[in-house]
């Protein structure tokens, strides 16, 4: 209704001149003191034969708008299913489409390929910084003093960026590599605390924790890296008492700390992308890119994460298992 309507305000011109016409007949035969019926049949016919032709133009005009409309992505495809022009104006409209048809193609391929080189020179980057980080890790572990501890202990923050840069590039991939089958849980966790051990020692930090007996279908290397990120958070805004690992549930993991908490109004946004919320302006370098990647995570494996929190109590992250219906490998 709303395209008919705008066809007759297109057409109101046309319409108008016809009326017109007539009018000028009716006048002129009144003026001579002519009967008008000589013209008002002919005037009515007119008026059918137009609304014929009104309604066959209003069908063309019709599938022409439902043609255009659906080209918005102006794709060098849909570009060449555009009806056949009929007029100058269709086919000054149909030029200016395919010279913006090329102009984004032409822009979409540049920007795809910067990307593409983007991410390529990233990976290769983080793949490549690896071998002085081991170098050093190895230097390191020949001594054993306050300073090597601190050092160990910046050297693995180091590990974990370029860990997660890896990745953030990852999860951009069209394809990812997911391995799901039957994991042990608890080996899960034991290497991932395994690495935060000498953090737990030098800052006096209690861990609770004892088997969980839980086998899980995931992948391994994802979750591992999930885990690691919540624990290193807790760690982060912990800065006395202790972190326990517990099944809250059957089927859900809990990681609690004792730790500085997040303020309420920062709890429905701190999966976002980029958020930091008071806890990361406290700390200059926080990215809000760690529970991002969690998020994503989890939900491509399966699991539901959620985060509850008392401001100056603490922290407490859950990971459900129980919406997996994945098989295994």
């Amino acid at each position: 209704m709303k395209l008919f309507l705008r066809y007759l305000k297109q057409r109101r011109r046309s319409i108008g001149v016809f009326f017109l016409f007539l009018l000028v007949f009716l006048v002129t035969f009144r003026l001579y003191h002519l009967p008008a019926e000589p013209v008002m049949y002919p005037a009515v016919l007119c008026a059918m034969m137009g609304l014929l032709l009104m309604g066959l133009d209003f069908f063309r005009v019709k599938h022409w708008h439902q043609k255009v409309s659906r080209i918005t992505d102006l794709t060098d495809i849909l570009s060449q299913e555009l009806p056949v022009p009929d007029g100058i104006e269709e086919r000054d409209y149909e030029n200016i489409i395919r010279l913006l048809t090329q102009e984004q193609s032409a822009f979409r391929s540049e920007t795809s390929q910067r990307y593409n080189d983007m991410v390529e020179y990233y990976t290769v980057w983080a793949h490549q910084i690896k071998t002085p980080i081991a170098s050093m890790r190895l230097h390191l572990q020949n001594e054993d003093s306050p300073l090597t501890r601190a050092l160990l202990l910046d050297l693995f923050r180091v590990e974990q960026y370029v860990e997660m840069v890896l990745m953030f590039l990852k999860l951009e991939e069209k394809s990812r590599d997911y391995c799901f089958k039957a994991n042990d849980l608890d080996t899960i966790i034991r290497q991932t605390v395994k690495k935060f051990s000498g953090e737990f020692i030098d800052r006096k930090l209690r861990l609770c924790y004892e088997p969980i007996g839980l086998q899980v279908i995931t992948d391994e290397k994802w979750l591992s890296f999930v885990i690691e990120q919540v624990l290193s958070n807790a760690l982060k805004y912990t800065p006395s008492g202790s972190i326990t690992i517990s099944l809250q549930s059957e089927q859900t993991l809990c990681i609690r700390d004792t730790g500085i908490g997040i303020a309420p109004e920062d709890l429905p946004r701190i999966f976002e992308k980029g958020y930091t919320g008071c806890n990361g302006r406290l700390d200059k370098k926080a990215s809000g890119i760690g529970l991002y990647l969690c998020r994503r995570i989890c939900n491509d494996l399966g699991h539901r994460i959620r985060v509850e929190s008392v401001l100056d109590e603490g922290t407490c992250v859950t990971i459900d298992f129980s919406r997996q219906t994945l098989e295994v490998e």
